[in-house]
């Protein structure tokens, strides 16, 4: 099983925006857009929550970007 590298500045970033409650954007290899709060992260997921408070939870290998919302 693979570590969790909280130095790793994507980890750091994700962490920040879980702290900060920010909505993100996130853009699948199948290209959905999905829009949310991340509220929790591991190894090889996210838990994104969303406007409806329904959660999805996310596979980092299936994620082509994340960014903060405007």
């Amino acid at each position: 099983m693979t570590e969790f590298d909280t130095g790793l500045p994507s980890i750091r970033m994700i962490q920040n925006l879980i702290k900060e409650e920010k909505d993100v954007e996130i853009k699948l290899l199948s290209e959905d857009l999905i829009v949310g709060r991340v509220l929790w992260q591991d190894q090889h997921c996210l838990c994104l929550v969303d406007h409806y408070d329904q959660s999805t939870l996310v596979w980092r290998q299936c994620i082509a970007y994340l960014k903060p919302k405007a």
